[in-house]
């Protein structure tokens, strides 16, 4: 594959656009962003906000603490940092930048602002309208399909940005039809590394620093720690624990940064933290890590082009996955181990739900790791699962694609009642 390729470029171009940085669980963070833009079009502090949310974005805010703002939970937490102290073009570092000062100005505009909430179902997965009032002004603000795709802008009736949205999708996004395990694994051995490198040192750089602070703090169900200390100090061990170390920090209020993988965090932390550090146990140099962190990262987004941004169906699973294939790659892996390694996985944990983000996830990131792991380890000593074992087909993008189908089609139901349950 040619640098000048249209699929090398497109590659180039999706992990620039998947591997950004974000402060938080990107759905609260997502409605603070939205919140900090409709503040910002209104030009003043409003004194009543309504926030409209589809059930899938409920389910990710309602448990779990937004960063720098005093381990505050929930949508109007999220809504009031963006009005208050958010910097709209920051866009997932949002409140990033969030000040002592900034903190106690929020908690006083939430004791003294209306911040309604109203369930919102458009037709739309991942949808948040945000509508600022001040006096006879207001300002409204909705990103859909995506957590920056900020489809509609408008003012006193007056359409400030506006972009048409007919159906799920992200045309505004590189191609991702373009994705298959073939190509990506033509790509991972051919890739220049500068084309990359900033991304990956980035994501390197942040995910292990949240991943550390996660085993030094002390976050939610700490997870992490529990791993290490009931499983010993070992590779395995070592790769389930930074994974979910992370995942513990983040979900529970740590302010450190992430680097997200389709749009998440948990995932973006599940399929590099394993691969680096197995990378370090084998002394895999610096070269062939980037390329096991370009497949582990291109694989989870190639999965979730099928099971969408948001799902019933949890994210750590097909992370879990790429994992594995980075990992397998790191031991010598070629083409047939990888894919076998990803279809074994997906065979072993693809009935994990997403009940939304909460402390919790770092134990199902824990166990979709390990997965990744055996299902390299299972095709190592001679077995597999084969196609019409289960949701098993006969090539890896079939499997991919029958995961698809459940995460985004035969679980929507599934989605509904979580929601159901979540929020009454």
């Amino acid at each position: 594959m040619e640098r000048t390729n249209e699929i090398y470029q497109a590659y180039v171009q999706i992990l620039k656009e998947e591997l950004l940085p974000a402060m938080g669980c990107t759905e609260p963070i997502a409605i603070a962003y939205a919140a900090a833009k409709a503040r910002e079009a209104l030009g003043e502090l409003p004194e009543k906000v309504l926030v409209q949310a589809s059930g899938s974005i409920i389910k990710n805010v309602k448990s779990v603490i937004v960063p720098n703002t005093g381990h505050l939970k929930g949508i109007p937490a999220a809504a009031a940092a963006g009005i208050v102290c958010g910097e709209a073009d920051r866009e997932l570092e949002v409140i990033a930048g969030v000040t002592e000062d900034g903190i106690c100005k929020l908690r006083d505009y939430l004791e003294n602002v209306e911040i309604r909430m109203e369930y919102l179902d458009e037709g739309f997965t991942f949808d948040i309208i945000v509508t600022v009032y001040k006096k006879e002004e207001y300002a409204k603000v909705r990103i859909t399909n995506f957590h920056t795709n900020i489809v509609l802008v408008e003012k006193n009736g007056n359409i400030i940005e506006q972009h048409q949205v007919e159906s799920e999708g992200e045309e505004e996004l590189t191609d991702r039809s373009l994705l298959s395990m073939e190509k990506i694994w033509e790509f991972v051995r051919c890739v220049e590394i500068d084309d990359v490198r900033e991304v990956l040192d980035r994501q390197i750089q942040y995910n292990t620093a949240i991943a550390k602070e996660g085993l030094q703090g002390d976050y939610g169900a700490n997870i992490g720690s529990v791993i290490l200390k009931s499983e010993g100090n070992g590779i395995r061990s070592r790769a389930k624990a930074m994974a979910a170390a992370g995942s513990d920090a983040r979900m529970n209020g740590c302010e450190l940064p992430v680097i997200i993988n389709s749009g998440s965090g948990n995932q973006g932390m599940t399929c590099s933290l394993p691969v680096l550090e197995y990378a370090k146990e084998l002394d895999s140099g610096e070269e062939k890590m980037y390329r096991a962190l370009v497949l582990s990262n291109l694989t989870a987004i190639y999965q979730k082009v099928g099971i969408g941004r948001l799902s019933a169906y949890c994210g750590a699973v097909s992370a879990g996955a790429a994992a594995g294939a980075g990992i397998a790659y790191l031991n010598g892996g070629d083409y047939e181990e990888i894919i076998h390694t990803i279809v074994n996985a997906l065979a072993i944990v693809s009935g994990i739900v997403c009940d939304g983000a909460k402390a919790s996830c770092a134990a199902k990131i824990a166990f979709a790791v390990d997965a990744g792991i055996m299902g390299y380890d299972m095709y190592r000593n001679g077995q597999q699962f084969y196609g019409g074992d289960g949701i098993v087909a006969k090539g890896v993008d079939n499997t991919i694609h029958n995961v698809g189908r459940l995460g985004r089609e035969g679980m929507r139901a599934t989605n509904e009642e979580i929601i159901k349950m979540m929020i009454g």
